[in-house]
């Protein structure tokens, strides 16, 4: 599980979004990154974190920062899912878990007993250049916007 902490540099990472566009670390120099990782597109957990932050999007612009979801769904699954809520952010399809794994967020999970490996949801806050301000791990689904924007 991850070994980031706050005041690490963030790792370098390239993804592609529901649409295919290449999102990279140095494409949000000079802005506040939020990159959040959720197990599974449109689930209710996951549906209420993005939700929330989308609620709160223009506080988060207001603030410079920028928003990523990342999730190893299909980009068809993240389209969908960005299109069904009108998500103002992009949403990585990471399928082949590069992006996950270089932020240490994949790994052994248990659920109703049953272990296996998956997602964990996490958040990381990383400033202007490039460094972690903040790794939230107890993410609350409903109230995640009022976690990050304290």
């Amino acid at each position: 599980m991850t070994t980031l902490q706050k005041g690490d540099k963030a790792p370098h990472f390239s993804g592609s979004d529901q649409d295919g566009n290449v999102h990279t670390l140095a494409d949000y120099k000079g802005k506040k990154l939020v990159v959040f990782f959720y197990p599974k597109a449109d689930t209710p957990g996951c549906t209420a974190e993005a939700c929330d932050l989308r609620d709160n999007f223009e506080r988060f612009k207001a603030n410079n920062y920028a928003l990523l979801g990342v999730s190893a769904d299909s980009a068809k699954a993240q389209s969908k899912f960005k299109t069904k809520y009108e998500f103002p952010f992009p949403l990585l399809a990471d399928e082949d878990k590069s992006v996950i794994e270089a932020f240490g967020v994949w790994g052994p999970k248990k659920f109703m007993g049953r272990e296996y490996d998956g997602i964990h949801r996490t958040t990381f806050v990383i400033n202007e250049e490039g460094i972690i301000d903040e790794v939230i791990s107890a993410v609350k689904t409903k109230e995640h916007a009022a976690q990050i924007l304290k």
